[in-house]
Order: structure tokens, then sequence, then C-alpha cells
């Protein structure tokens, strides 16, 4: 998809609970959020549709209402995202990012951090294989 993924706190939630559901349509989605944001079912229909827009759903009609899947991992929105962020700070060579990261790090748990190595020599592993 061409352009820069931008997402409201809704579109957000609302990937978020379909990533965790595997698929909704409006109305449960709709009794999910109405009582903690007070949204009507039409702002869900609307943001859905927004999201179909954008790629991130697949949407199947079942009788008269459409069925919401995810297009896209978690991992790879949030993959899209920042990398996104970080090419409009032109991070992407400077060492700003590196200590961006080190920041973020400095909080996460010691699972998150072992998880982190893991993935680092993963990724190291991936670049001395031969093609």
């Amino acid at each position: 998809m061409a352009g820069q993924l931008k997402l409201g706190d809704l579109e957000v939630a609302t990937l978020e609970a379909i990533w965790s559901w595997g698929k909704t349509d409006a109305r449960d989605l709709y009794k999910h959020f109405s009582r903690s944001r007070g949204i009507s079912l039409s702002t869900v229909q609307s943001t859905l549709e927004r999201l179909h827009r954008k790629r991130l759903l697949f949407r199947d009609k079942v009788s008269h209402a459409y069925v919401y899947s995810p297009a896209e991992s978690r991992e790879a929105v949030m993959a899209r995202l920042v990398d996104e962020a970080l090419g409009r700070f032109r991070a992407k060579s400077d060492d700003g990012l590196l200590a961006a990261f080190a920041g973020i790090t400095a909080s996460a748990t010691p699972e998150t951090l072992d998880a982190l190595e893991k993935l680092v020599r993963e990724a190291r592993l991936a670049k001395d294989e031969p093609e």
C-alpha cells in the first residue's frame, strides 16, 4: 500500500480486538466498545470500513453483514509503523535510533530482554546464511 499508514486510537483498538478474536462483525465489536467508549454502531462500521480500505482487514459478506478478519499480523503492522516513524526522523542510520531503543529497553522486563536477544541472534544468523 502506498503512502504512510496512519491509525487513530479507535482503529488500533479495533485491530487489537480482531487480532485477539480472529474475526468479528460490526455488531459484536459495537457491543465490545459501546460501554467503554460510548460510540455508535455507525462509528464502528465506519472504522471497520476505513481499516478495510487501508488493506488491514479482509471482509466477507455473511448473510446481511460483513465479517472482518486481519489482513496483516499485529507484528507486521507494528513493523510498518515503526519503519515509517523512523523514516520521518531519518533515524534509520543514526545513532539516535540506538539511543531511543536503549531508552525503551531500560524499562523492559527480563523476559522481554531475553526475547529481544533471541531475535537479534536469529537476525544475525539469517544475515550469515548464504542465499
